[in-house]
């Protein structure tokens, strides 16, 4: 899974699980007037709570996480992957919060109640977590700033001198673009010098389009890429954090190219970075 796809939004619910994680190792109880050297339950010892609050809790959060690293994620019953992990965190959340009130499950309805056992340590911490947990996942899709970048893009790699050799690899600007058949460049890409000719004389690059240069972007937010027959249903989702080459202005957005090859449109082309 690229790391650059995530959001801060997704940073939030991975630090939420990994406190309810360790939340499951404190007490269960808490139990006025006993020995300091008693051992109570933690939350593994209890089924409904490691169930409803721990396990829920965090397989919520990967299913969170794990639907945004994904091209496009798998539905289950018409429900989106990140949907169903919502759906996962609000319910151990709430049973989180029933667990606070009710720690003993019925126990102090039972004859006499005045001794009956608190929340402990690990239900408390427990229910922190389970609300920032399903806060952050319900609340990522609607406000801007956990949208943005777990990782932040990186900067364009600064123009290389005459006669210096870019770095290898793909997905930034300076990188050397694919050679066509027999090894030379193909004319009109950025950053390579127009073809070579039969004779080996260097002949003049050919632009995309007269009014259009294509450059180097990258995207400040995970964004959905369309065929460029105009189907509904997205090819590929451009990660921040990773430059792709815009080839030319289509009719329905920016027509973009993939580390893979693929071409497509980006319809929504608001805030990116060129590079």
């Amino acid at each position: 899974m690229n790391i650059r796809s995530l959001t801060r939004g997704d940073g939030v619910v991975i630090g939420a699980a990994v406190l309810l994680f360790v939340a499951s190792f404190f007490d269960n109880y808490s139990i006025n007037g006993i020995p300091d050297s008693y051992d109570l339950p933690n939350l593994w010892n209890s089924g409904p709570v490691l169930f409803s609050v721990v396990l829920a809790g965090i397989i919520g959060a990967a299913l969170v996480v794990v639907s945004r690293g994904l091209p496009q994620a798998p539905k289950v019953a018409g429900l989106e992957l990140r949907q169903f992990g919502v759906a996962f965190t609000v319910f151990a959340a709430w049973s989180a919060l029933g667990n606070i009130f009710d720690p003993s499950g019925g126990y102090d309805n039972v004859g006499d109640s005045s001794n009956a056992p608190d929340a402990g340590a690990g239900l408390i911490l427990a229910l922190i977590a389970t609300l920032v947990l399903a806060g952050a996942a319900v609340a990522t899709p609607l406000v801007p700033a956990l949208q943005a970048g777990l990782v932040p893009a990186p900067k364009p790699q600064a123009p290389q001198p005459y006669g210096a050799q870019p770095p290898a690899g793909y997905g930034y600007p300076g990188a050397p673009q694919p050679s066509s058949f027999g090894g030379q460049p193909q004319p009109g890409q950025p950053g390579q010098p127009g073809g070579q000719p039969f004779g080996g004389q260097p002949g003049p690059a050919q632009p995309a389009s007269a009014d259009f240069s294509p450059f180097w972007f990258a995207v400040p937010v995970p964004r959905p890429l369309y065929a460029e027959d105009g189907a509904p249903t997205p090819i590929a989702e451009l990660a921040p954090g990773t430059w792709y080459l815009a080839v030319e202005q289509g009719a329905q957005g920016l027509v973009a190219q993939t580390q893979d090859g693929r071409r497509g449109v980006l319809r929504d082309a608001s805030g990116i970075q060129r590079g």
